[in-house]
């Protein structure tokens, strides 16, 4: 059982995400918390941490109303009679027009939902739902491909490719078609470059992926 976040650290074999859980969680406290000692590590490390695997998200139906969709992250457990469930979803990161059709938001790939606590100097507790995923930027500053009239997208650069931000960023779950079919041999682990699905209705989503 994860309690604590250094428990996360330690469970977390690849170094390289070792290393953004590390850095990118305690810049987000910086940012967020009045209690400049979880700058240091000891703090950081002894914070109360809880992992979970998914995220409710509320969309707006087919005929405007809102529904509810369920983003998973699920680790090392398998989902159902597939592979293990790192959704993809549509993250807002600025207001306007930002990012060309994408409309200010971009494509994060979860793989890591937790829940952090922390005390603020006045001694009241806070906690923060948080993800860590990897990012992508957009192809074309975000505008249509004249012939697919889709947005492509690929992975961001590798210092920033992992980032950890607020799950209330999440407004959506998504559908990328991959470059090189993720079944094969060769196409596992080595896309760089997604074109967008806005085709994809909500029906077809539930029917699909639950």
């Amino acid at each position: 059982m994860i309690k604590y976040f250094r428990t996360l650290l330690d469970n977390t074999q690849d170094l390289t995400r070792c290393v953004a859980i590390h850095s990118a969680t305690r810049d987000f406290i910086k940012y967020k918390s009045l209690n400049k000692k979880y700058i240091s590590d000891e703090p950081l490390h002894a914070m109360e941490l809880c992992i979970y695997h998914g995220i409710m998200v509320q969309v707006e139906g087919l005929e405007g109303e809102h529904v509810s969709q369920m983003s998973r992250y699920t680790g090392s457990q398998i989902w159902g009679r597939g592979d293990q469930r790192n959704n993809w979803v549509l993250a807002k990161q600025c207001p306007g027009r930002s990012y060309g059709a994408l409309n200010g938001h971009l494509l994060w790939q979860l793989q890591r939902l937790f829940k952090i606590k922390l005390q603020n100097e006045d001694g009241a507790f806070v906690e923060y739902w948080l993800a860590l995923a990897f990012t992508t930027i957009p192809e074309n500053s975000g505008n249509l491909d004249p012939v697919s009239k889709f947005v492509q997208v690929r992975n961001a650069p590798a210092a920033f490719a992992l980032q950890v931000s607020s799950v209330g960023n999440i407004v959506a779950c998504a559908h990328i078609i991959p470059e090189i079919a993720t079944g094969s041999k060769t196409g596992h682990g080595r896309n760089k470059q997604w074109i967008v699905n806005s085709h994809l209705d909500l029906a077809t989503w539930n029917e699909v992926y639950n």
